[in-house]
C-alpha cells in the first residue's frame, strides 16, 4: 500500500547501514512525496536536528524513526536531548516511532512513559508506516 500525502520529512536513526538501506525502501514505497536523511547514531542526528533548529525550524523533520540499541547514544538518550532540543519549538511537532529488534517489554514501558505512541518491530511493514504517517 502506498499512498500520497502531502510531502513528508522523515529521520532514519539505527546504527544499521543495511537496515537503513531497506527502511528506506520502505519508507519510499509506503510514502510518496517524502524527504529521507539518515544518521547512523543518535548523538549525530541530535547534532544534526540542533543544526535544523538553529537555521531553520519548519524544517525540522515530521517523523523520527528511531532505533533503541546503539552506540554512543542510544534511542532513550536521543529522547531525553531530543526533548531539550525542541522544548523551544512553536512550528509544530515531531512524531518519534521506536524501530527496534528489542523483544523486551520494559522498553515499550520505557519509550511510552517517555511520550512515545509508536513501538514498531524490525523489520518495518509498510502498513504500520502508512497507518502512523496518516494520522
Amino acid at each position: 500500500m502506498t499512498i500520497n500525502t502531502k510531502p513528508v520529512s522523515v529521520l532514519l536513526v539505527d546504527d544499521d547501514e543495511i537496515n537503513n538501506f531497506i527502511s528506506i525502501k520502505l519508507i519510499k514505497k509506503a510514502l510518496l512525496n517524502t524527504e529521507i536523511m539518515a544518521c547512523l547514531n543518535g548523538k549525530f542526528a541530535i547534532d544534526q536536528l540542533a543544526e535544523i533548529q538553529r537555521k531553520d525550524p519548519e524544517k525540522m523533520p515530521d517523523y523520527i524513526l528511531l532505533d533503541i540499541n546503539m552506540p554512543i547514544m542510544d534511542g532513550f538518550q536521543f529522547i531525553e536531548a531530543f526533548k531539550k532540543l525542541e522544548a523551544g519549538r512553536t512550528n509544530g511537532a515531531t512524531t518519534i516511532v521506536i524501530v527496534t529488534s528489542s523483544a523486551d517489554p520494559m522498553d515499550v514501558k520505557r519509550a511510552r512513559a517517555m511520550g512515545v505512541q509508536h513501538y514498531l518491530n524490525k523489520p518495518m511493514k509498510v502498513d504500520d508506516l502508512v497507518k502512523i504517517c496518516t494520522r
